[in-house]
């Protein structure tokens, strides 16, 4: 029989306000939810008097549980995002980050203005650009980053990469692929030519141990219809599955 000791009390105030927005499912049970987030929806709440943000829309439709957020992306990211139903799983999770038994995959669609290897690691401390408080650069007083990545198909002008974090620096990958010369397409931050339409970074699978067991579980999310057909566009590829990288 397993016992478990925890220190600290449950929090059972709400935890949010509750928002307005229906949410996309990924998988759902006694102990999480994985949600699929839309491009432009914040993951988190600034202030607490807020309530457009994806915990928001959880805490409306969780309604007898409150979201406990596991790990974030950025607000013009879409895709998979883990949220606890409980605290005592963060801590858990948190664990899990740090073992690097818990995979966050990534798709992204970039501008080739620098040659690029089939695969390979990015292994480049970030820290603060100190020209803009928004942004993110590589440098040598940064925190460790590093991020591995394959190239799924390319033509002379794009790539379609898949990305693995091995570590969670805020836009990290967004800063990683801008420095190497592969900004991402539609980025507004890091793309010297941002084009007008959606960011094409897209978290696509996430891989983790469950709870309370040896069992690993591997959430794969489908691709926004708009996303996919811009996927497709890029690179000519038929309209005949619902993920590119398949």
């Amino acid at each position: 029989m397993l016992t478990l000791n925890f220190n600290f009390e449950p929090r059972t105030e709400q935890h949010y306000l509750p928002g307005h927005d229906p949410i996309d499912v990924a998988y759902e049970d006694d102990d999480i939810i994985v949600v699929n987030k839309q491009a432009g929806k914040k993951t988190h709440p600034n202030r607490k008097i807020e309530d457009d943000s994806l915990m928001n829309d959880v805490e409306n439709y969780l309604q007898d549980a409150h979201p406990y957020m596991v790990h974030r992306i950025d607000m013009e990211t879409s895709g998979l995002v883990l949220i606890a139903k409980t605290p005592y799983l963060v801590p858990i999770f948190n664990r899990q980050l740090s073992s690097k038994t818990l995979h966050r995959q990534y798709l992204a669609v970039v501008k080739l203005n620098q040659p690029i290897f089939n695969s390979g690691t990015i292994d480049l401390p970030i820290g603060q650009d100190p020209t803009d408080v928004r942004k993110r650069m590589v440098t040598e007083d940064g925190l460790n980053a590093i991020t591995e990545y394959e190239v799924i198909k390319k033509n002379n002008d794009f790539a379609l990469l898949k990305l693995n974090l091995q570590t969670g620096r805020t836009h990290q990958l967004r800063v990683h692929l801008s420095h190497m010369g592969w900004p991402i397409v539609n980025d507004p931050l890091y793309n010297s030519d941002p084009k007008h339409g959606k960011l094409l970074l897209f978290a696509d699978k996430l891989t983790f141990e469950e709870p309370f067991t040896d069992n690993s579980k591997i959430i794969k999310a489908k691709l926004s219809k708009d996303m996919y057909n811009l996927i497709c566009a890029y690179f000519k590829q038929p309209k005949s599955s619902s993920n590119p990288d398949n």
